[in-house]
């Protein structure tokens, strides 16, 4: 059965910072690309960060790079989302997924194929 558990979500003031974790189970963690998505209320599913099978690769939205580093242990069958700089803008429902392949990072939603059940991120000013 294939799993996804975040955790690491909570309530930090602007400025701050916090460090989601993804850890996976039911499949090869190595063999899979991860990503980092969230969906504000209102709005649609956004990619926020994804990292390759083993690490080489990682692509991150405008809105993440230089505050948010994606990272992931493959021993440890965890991706991590370091996020810094966090501003209310950030505000949303973390979720990790798994896509389908393992080499490179794509954005698109559909190319996940396993997802977890979310943390919530706020952001107060």
């Amino acid at each position: 059965q294939v799993q996804l558990v975040e955790s690491g979500g909570g309530l930090v003031q602007a400025g701050g910072s916090l460090r989601l974790s993804c850890t996976a189970s039911g499949f090869t963690f190595s063999s899979r690309a991860m990503g980092w998505f969230r969906q504000a209320p209102g709005k649609e599913r956004e990619f926020v960060a994804g990292i390759s099978g083993g690490g080489g690769t990682t692509d991150y939205a405008d809105s993440a790079k230089g505050r948010f580093t994606i990272s992931r242990n493959n021993a440890k069958n965890t991706v991590y989302l370091q996020m810094n700089s966090l501003e209310p803008e950030d505000t949303a429902v973390y979720y990790c997924a798994a896509d389908s392949a393992r080499w490179g990072v794509r954005v698109g939603a559909a190319s996940y194929d396993y997802w977890g059940q979310g943390t919530q991120v706020t952001v107060s000013s």
